[in-house]
């Protein structure tokens, strides 16, 4: 089951993981949210990480705790 977060607008989106390669070949996952749960990319919410919401817009964003 994925991690899902409700904004402060009251919508629900989930937590989504991703392995992309970079230019220099480096391997790097990347987290997002959507509003659908997607089963393939589903994750939990990675140790260390937590969710940021931007107060203008409700838009949600991982980063690491301090």
């Amino acid at each position: 089951m994925a991690y899902k977060h409700t904004n402060s607008k009251g919508v629900t989106y989930y937590l989504n993981s991703k392995e992309v390669t970079l230019r220099g070949g480096k391997l790097q996952t990347i987290y997002y949210f959507s509003k659908d749960e997607r089963s393939e990319t589903a994750t939990d919410l990675p140790a260390g990480m937590e969710v940021n919401e931007n107060p203008r817009n409700g838009f949600l964003t991982v980063k690491r705790t301090k």
